[in-house]
């Protein structure tokens, strides 16, 4: 299979040029002006951006979590990400405490494996660490690809490690040429809050808000920075939302310090004063949602470089789920569905609205993910012998974001009527036309498995 993408505006991360690109194949034959090739496909590609295909390194599916799964499957998820133009995902394997890495990535495998219809790879969560679990650490680096490994610094007795389990993992991931995720939030400070919140009988969703205040993400932050200093080991911030904690990154940059950070697309653009509506139970995730201030820091950090990478954290459940916790906030499932309008929204609110470049745009959704998780250049760019992951965006068609209309297993949208400027409208991945006309021309199984190489890229 050969295409020809003609009379487009190329739009990387440094480069912004007209241009015609051929595939052959998955990858990216050849980039040159006014090209006369033949191709079993050639696509008019005049008005559109031409873009790398987005990178979502923060997703959940099909993730058992507080009594129940996230209603997205690895099919219904990676499809909705397509349709939204994210061409690749990165899910979390969870370690059951008392288990083996292995025995995770088998349960995993068993329900990912050929079910996805976009590309995909894992990061490890290490619940447990120990002598046994050390042991694993080089063959997930080195032979399955995996080169991530998730800690969490809160849900105790299920997810949670110390600070003494975190330095032992970080020492040893670093030896073995890995990176550090850590949901960094203070989890003690935290339980503490749900149960006085509860003992008073504050049980709505404002209280899951007022349980998480900035200083226990702030502190968090700060702590596994200096750790992450103190082991010399790579870190990177999963959905950081706030300034205080941005603060903590601010600090640790001053000592030229390898340290990642990732917000997630509703932390821009949406904020607490949802949790205050009757259905404020649709946006319980965590961390909360901020204030507006915490939105203007994370948009300065995007353009300071403090910011370099955009996901969702999609985690979506039914409203029914959502139910679970009516009367109780610490029982509504924690999560957010945002995988299919991550690319739009943030084409809409931050380039549409003069936030961010378009070269910004490209880096913060596809190319700085694909350089920190070992996967650039055949992913996150659009060069020769890459892989053909290209996405066409109508820079000016308008549209609304709808349940009624979208593409992700959940029952409500979070931004229901949202009024977005940008449409994807083409979907390539390598090289193969995914989503056309609004409609996905390829089925579960398409979707590979990418092995992602040891950490060494600095971006």
């Amino acid at each position: 299979m050969s295409v020809l993408i003609k009379n487009g505006r190329i739009i990387t991360a440094d480069a912004d040029y007209k241009a015609d690109i051929f595939i052959e194949g998955e990858t990216i034959a050849t980039i040159g002006k006014n090209l006369i090739i033949r191709a079993d496909k050639i696509i008019d590609a005049s008005g559109k951006l031409v873009m790398p295909g987005g990178i979502d390194p923060h997703v959940h599916l099909d993730m058992p979590f507080m009594g129940t799964y996230s209603s997205d499957n690895y099919e219904t998820g990676t499809r909705a990400a397509l349709f939204g133009g994210t061409t690749m995902v990165i899910d979390f394997i969870l370690q059951k405490q008392g288990n083996s890495l292995k025995a995770a990535l088998d349960e995993w495998r068993g329900r990912s494996n050929g079910n996805c219809v976009g590309d995909y790879s894992f990061h490890m969560a290490v619940t447990d660490f120990n002598d046994d679990t050390k042991k694993e650490i080089r063959h997930f680096i080195e032979i399955e690809g995996i080169t991530s490994f998730k800690t969490f610094m809160a849900y105790k007795g299920a997810l949670m490690i110390d600070d003494r389990q975190m330095i032992g993992l970080m020492e040893e991931v670093k030896k073995c040429g890995g990176l550090i995720n850590v949901h960094a939030t203070n989890g003690d400070m935290i339980d503490y809050l749900v149960q006085k919140h509860r003992s008073e009988g504050k049980l709505s969703p404002l209280y899951h808000y007022l349980s998480q205040p900035e200083v226990t993400e702030a502190e968090a932050a700060e702590r596994f920075a200096d750790m992450a200093n103190y082991t010399g080991c790579p870190g990177y911030i999963v959905h950081l939302t706030c300034e205080g904690a941005l603060n903590a990154v601010r600090n640790a940059t001053k000592r030229n310090q390898n340290l990642f950070v990732e917000t997630c697309i509703q932390y821009l653009i949406i904020d607490a004063s949802l949790y205050k509506k009757e259905d404020g139970a649709k946006w319980v995730m965590s961390p909360p949602l901020r204030e507006k201030k915490d939105q203007a820091t994370l948009w300065a950090g995007i353009n300071q470089g403090l910011v370099q990478v955009v996901a969702t954290d999609h985690c979506p459940f039914m409203w029914e789920q959502k139910l679970m916790g009516k009367d109780d906030f610490s029982k509504i499932p924690n999560g957010h569905p945002a995988i299919e309008n991550r690319m739009e929204l943030l084409f809409s609110e931050g380039v549409s609205k003069g936030k961010i470049t378009l070269n910004k745009f490209v880096e913060i959704s596809s190319t700085n993910a694909a350089k920190i998780f070992g996967m650039f250049p055949q992913k996150g760019t659009i060069a020769v012998g890459c892989d053909a992951d290209i996405i066409l965006l109508d820079p000016v068609e308008k549209h609304k974001l709808s349940a009624n209309t979208h593409h992700m297993n959940v029952d409500y949208s979070g931004y229901e009527g949202w009024d977005c400027t940008g449409k994807i409208k083409t979907v390539l991945l390598r090289g193969e036309v995914v989503i056309e006309d609004n409609k996905c021309l390829v089925q579960k199984g398409f979707g590979k498995f990418i092995k992602r190489s040891k950490v060494a890229q600095v971006i």
